[in-house]
């Protein structure tokens, strides 16, 4: 699962991206509407924290411009703007959530699992894909009800295909997705091949009914055997 925090005190969006990196997220940062905007024009993430006053620009402008890029993101408007006219501007505008300042960390994580789980798995706390069960708050993976030991890149691995079954999915927006921003550049692919090469096997011995299948020239896909 990867994050996009859009806050312009630096004191604050560091604290949010080490408490969400302790939650095992992929967590990206701007510091400004102009950052903001162009990493939403280059990359996609599942959850978006947004604040509405920013240097240079308005939050609720960006908030338009990404329903606008029919971006399928969560957002989550985090403000000190704690008025009603704001909230319900920002809930008109299509935001999932809004959560004033100041607020606990532990309250902001409650938040982004409630909006993922209700904005990518219709408020289910789980995804099945043939006999293998990926339970998102608790991070853990069970094949037949058995629990599977993954590390964390085979689990975000294994989480991202289970959200798409069948579908094709191209290295380099695997990498992205798993491995943040930016991975997209590098060279080569050899990391996200040993990472899939390990869950395979993992998954193989445990007797899931599930292949992570290479395309050659493409990527991969993941298909129910």
């Amino acid at each position: 699962m990867k994050i996009l925090i859009i806050e312009d005190e630096p004191s604050l969006r560091e604290l949010i991206q080490r408490s969400l990196e302790k939650e095992r997220y992929v967590v990206e940062t701007a510091d400004s509407y102009i950052v903001g905007l162009r990493k939403l024009e280059d990359y996609d993430y599942d959850c978006i924290l947004l604040d509405i006053m920013l240097p240079d620009g308005d939050g609720l402008s960006l908030l338009e411009k990404i329903k606008d890029m029919r971006k399928r993101e969560c957002v989550i408007i985090i403000s000190a703007k704690d008025s009603l006219e704001d909230k319900v501007s920002g809930l008109d505008l299509g935001a999932d959530d809004y959560l004033p300042k100041p607020f606990h960390m532990a309250e902001l994580s409650a938040r982004v699992k409630s909006v993922i789980r209700r904005r990518h798995y219709q408020g289910s706390a789980s995804v099945e894909v043939g006999n293998v069960s990926v339970f998102i708050d608790k991070r853990q993976v069970t094949v037949e009800g058995k629990n599977l030991d993954l590390n964390k890149k085979e689990y975000d691995i294994l989480l991202y295909f289970a959200n798409c079954p069948g579908r094709l999915v191209d290295k380099a927006v695997l990498a992205e997705s798993v491995w943040g921003d930016h991975i997209d550049q590098v060279d080569n692919f050899d990391f996200v091949y040993a990472q899939i090469k390990n869950l395979r096997k993992k998954l193989n011995a445990a007797g899931a009914n599930i292949e992570i299948k290479a395309v050659y020239k493409f990527g991969y896909k993941l298909i129910v055997e």
